[in-house]
């Protein structure tokens, strides 16, 4: 029997990328919506209880709007927005951070799939936290490069503009009042006592994202080296097949470059760590539309359905 699927906010980028990748699966029957109805609060409530699950990918509000139109028993929500991430009765969608993890989302009913750029701090921070490396009063940094399809289809609007401001050309700091809707998601999942100081950056192209963490080896428990970081990532990802922690080094087959765009349409994500004995470069390199959103909902579906991780993605 088909799983009903039903995607709320199906003309989004996230919805439009999910949509996309069960165009050549067979185990899926999606449930569609007529265009001029799909704000519409009635017909909504009708798909939502009509489907096995249904992915939420709209604005905040309108998402927990849409977990109060639920009334069947037997349907279960993957929500994309950044509503429900740290709410206590939704499974956190990042499989690859613990077997409880993994558990929570396939046996959960509501599962919250993580923010891009929380996505690449959590790669890298939450293993250490762990692992009693990293101390929870750490006081943590991080900067990270993403492609402008991160901002939706009003920025990609406005990068896309033939007559735009000359600024669009170059790389754009934002979040300036160390207000981004993600750092609540950071502090909370790996267990951080304050939020770390965040510095996202948009660039002039469609997709991709590198968030990169800086530590300094004196303040980490233990005596620390970009080899013994390297080693512990290493083993903490072993047989995950949409995360990889690459070679010590690897950034060299690149000139010592690392690129924002280089995983674009691509659902995994790669770990590289750098550095020296004094100061180590933590890195995550993926697609912001793959296992930062749409990718990643569609892995959470596949341990929800007992399926393969990487089933319909790009890998």
């Amino acid at each position: 029997m088909k799983t009903k699927i039903f995607i709320d906010g199906s003309e989004g980028t996230t919805g439009l990328r999910i949509n996309e990748r069960f165009m050549n699966r067979d185990d899926i029957e999606l449930i569609t919506i007529d265009p001029e109805l799909r704000k519409d609060l009635a017909e909504r409530k009708k798909k939502i209880n009509e489907s096995d699950i249904t992915f939420l990918c709209l604005p905040d509000a309108a998402a927990r709007e849409a977990v109060q139109l639920v009334e069947n028993d037997h349907v279960r929500i993957i929500d994309a927005s950044t509503a429900h991430r740290t709410e206590a009765d939704w499974a956190y969608g990042f499989p690859e951070l613990s077997t409880n993890h993994r558990n929570a989302i396939k046996e959960g009913r509501f599962v919250a799939v993580p923010g891009c750029h929380a996505t690449g701090f959590i790669s890298l921070v939450y293993p250490l936290a762990t692992g009693d490396i990293l101390p929870s009063d750490y006081p943590i940094s991080s900067f990270s490069l993403t492609g402008y399809s991160g901002g939706g289809k009003g920025m990609i609007a406005e990068y896309e503009d033939t007559n735009r401001h000359a600024d669009y050309s170059a790389p754009r700091e934002y979040a300036l009042t160390q207000q981004h809707k993600h750092l609540k998601e950071m502090k909370k999942i790996v267990g951080l006592d304050r939020e770390p100081l965040f510095s996202p950056i948009v660039a002039d192209y469609y997709s991709g994202m590198l968030v990169t963490v800086p530590l300094y080896a004196e303040l980490l428990k233990g005596k620390q080296t970009p080899e013994t970081i390297h080693a512990y990532l290493t083993k903490y990802y072993a047989n995950q097949p949409l995360v990889h922690v690459m070679p010590l080094g690897a950034e060299s087959e690149t000139n010592g470059f690392l690129s924002g765009n280089h995983l674009t349409g691509f659902d995994g994500l790669n770990i590289y760590v750098s550095g020296n004995e004094d100061r180590i470069l933590l890195s995550s390199q993926f697609d912001n539309l793959g296992k930062g959103a749409s990718g990643a909902a569609i892995q959470c579906l596949n341990i929800m359905l007992g399926c393969e991780d990487g089933k319909g993605l790009s890998i």
